[in-house]
């Protein structure tokens, strides 16, 4: 038997959690960088004249994102291993906080506002 085996795989319920949602945040990432690429390649073989679209800056954000989720899956794996010699250990240690989720939130949030002002403005263009 595994001593305090609840705790271990929650940790683990915990690291798996963060790992699914970096990859989500990365595969969103993708999705930005791949949809504007489809975009320019159609307004080019239109023959009407289509605004300029801004897929430079999509693919900025776009890979923005896929290091974001990169960054989720370090920090993720770092607090993994650190909570698990943690629960391991026979003495009781106090919570360390959440000090990296809270930077990680931030940059999706930040991200997130990027986002609503850039597809504003390219409706406001397109219309």
């Amino acid at each position: 038997m595994i001593p305090r085996f609840t705790d271990h795989s929650a940790n683990e319920r915990t690291y798996l959690a963060w790992v699914r949602t970096a990859i989500a945040v990365m595969a969103f990432g993708f999705l930005i960088e791949r949809f504007d690429l489809f975009i320019a390649f159609a307004a080019r073989s239109d023959a009407h004249a289509v605004p300029t679209l801004h897929v430079r800056m999509s693919e900025i954000v776009g890979l923005g994102l896929i290091l974001v989720g990169a960054l989720m899956t370090l920090l993720a794996t770092h607090r993994y291993r650190r909570n698990r010699q943690l629960i391991a250990e026979e003495e009781l240690h106090e919570y360390s906080g959440a000090g990296p989720e809270r930077v990680l939130a931030t940059l999706v949030v930040i991200v997130a506002i990027f986002l609503v002002g850039y597809v504003a403005q390219q409706l406001i263009v397109l219309s």
